[in-house]
């Protein structure tokens, strides 16, 4: 697997050397004359300035805003590397683009600000946001992140979308609910054991209680063990992250606190942790027909074999060279398509349940399988199907300015991921 893993490095460097990067920039409008250019810049393009000033919500006509989204990061916790920084961090971000592009038709542009100030970083994204049609956060270091998200949604007034808590928790809620039906178990009263109190499992459990799980019944553990009332740290937690506290008040009703006793009869781990922090002994604790989501990259919590070694009768991975991957861009491509077509106010619970419902419809048509559990990203019309199941439920909750049905809004997705720029 090392050599394996040497020669995708040696091709990315060739790749990003070769090409300069991963994106560029076309234009939309031919120019042939000087009369054209009279019309796309000056001095025809002061009429559609004047325009956008008598009417703001035009520029989602006149401009690229319609389907332009800004990538924000400041580095500090890149894919498995960590503290990169935001230089760093721009050829992770260029490949976020590419994706994005590839997949749901949408210009997603990367900016890495040199910031790990909270107030100074939402000012230097409000004051930018005025010209996305949504912004895309990324790769950003708990419990900054949550701190910054919250602050942009109640300054700015285009959607603001985190992809290491939503996308994330929405793919793997699309993955539980495929597994939990090949196990013939209810989702919604398991016991489920989440290692690692980050990003992803903070909003995987928040999801969770959204969709309808009793979240009584789910354990979250960190570098100490369970998070449970009798903490000794519990007021540190309190003043330190608050979101991660939130989550203790409302988690392990139970109040285990020992860390092998979280595993007797748990239908389901979910791991966002670091390599090798799943234990074989605590899977064989589980209940019949357990599950196991590893999802640290690239060394998961535990190894697909050793995991069903000790008893695991579903296991993913945050890998593509094992199966049942936990890949967050089954659901970025697609939902801001989605968000972009109808014009979502926001992004809410709702529509990552939307789009996770219909990821894993998806998979379930296919047929499901102990290995199958979730559809691949180049799967046809996925990412349309996506896109529409988001702007739909956006529309009918009143949470878009364009409204309409599912047929409507796929065609249009549809059109737009298979043309690129036209509409």
């Amino acid at each position: 697997m090392a050599r394996k893993e040497k020669n995708y490095d040696k091709k990315a460097l060739y790749l990003s050397s070769k090409y300069g990067g991963k994106i560029t920039i076309k234009p939309t409008v031919k120019v042939r004359s000087m009369a054209d250019l009279s019309a796309v810049y000056t001095p025809g393009i002061a009429a559609v300035s004047e325009r956008i000033v008598a009417d703001p919500e035009s520029s989602y006509e006149f401009t690229w805003r319609w389907n332009t989204i800004f990538i924000i990061t400041n580095g500090t916790r890149v894919l498995g590397l960590g503290n990169e920084g935001p230089l760093a961090s721009l050829p992770v971000m260029e490949g976020k683009s590419l994706l994005y592009k590839l997949y749901g038709g949408v210009n997603a542009i990367p900016i890495p600000i040199k910031s790990t100030d909270p107030r100074e970083f939402t000012d230097v994204v409000d004051a930018i946001s005025i010209t996305a049609g949504g912004i895309h956060l990324e790769d950003i270091a708990s419990p900054f992140c949550f701190d910054v998200l919250e602050r942009l949604r109640e300054r700015i007034s285009v959607p603001v979308w985190h992809d290491d808590q939503q996308g994330t928790a929405g793919v793997t809620l699309a993955g539980l609910i495929n597994a939990f039906k090949l196990v013939e178990k209810d989702l919604k009263t398991a016991k489920i054991v989440l290692v690692g109190a980050g990003a992803a499992n903070i909003a995987l459990f928040n999801l969770l209680e959204k969709y309808g799980v009793n979240v009584g019944n789910i354990i979250v553990g960190d570098s100490k063990g369970p998070l449970n009332k009798n903490r000794l740290d519990i007021e540190e937690i309190k003043i330190s992250n608050r979101w991660k506290y939130n989550v203790l008040e409302r988690s392990n009703h139970t109040g285990v606190m020992e860390i092998d006793e979280s595993f007797d009869d748990a239908d389901a781990i979910v791991g966002f942790s670091r390599g090798g922090s799943i234990m074989p002994s605590w899977i064989k604790r589980m209940a019949k027909k357990s599950i196991v989501f590893a999802n640290a990259n690239p060394t998961p919590e535990i190894w697909p074999a050793a995991a069903k070694k000790a008893g695991a009768y579903i296991v993913s991975t945050g890998r593509s060279d094992y199966p049942n991957q936990i890949n967050n861009s089954l659901v970025f491509p697609g939902l801001f398509r989605g968000v972009l077509d109808s014009r979502a106010k926001k992004i809410d619970y709702g529509m990552i349940i939307a789009a996770a419902e219909a990821i894993a419809k998806i998979a379930e048509r296919k047929g499901l399988k102990r290995e199958f559990i979730l559809p691949k990203m180049g799967y046809q019309n996925l990412h349309a199907v996506v896109a529409a199941s988001v702007a739909e439920y956006a529309s009918k909750s009143g949470n878009s300015a364009i409204r309409g049905n599912f047929e409507f809004f796929y065609k249009n997705a549809k059109n737009i991921i298979s043309k690129g720029f036209r509409r």
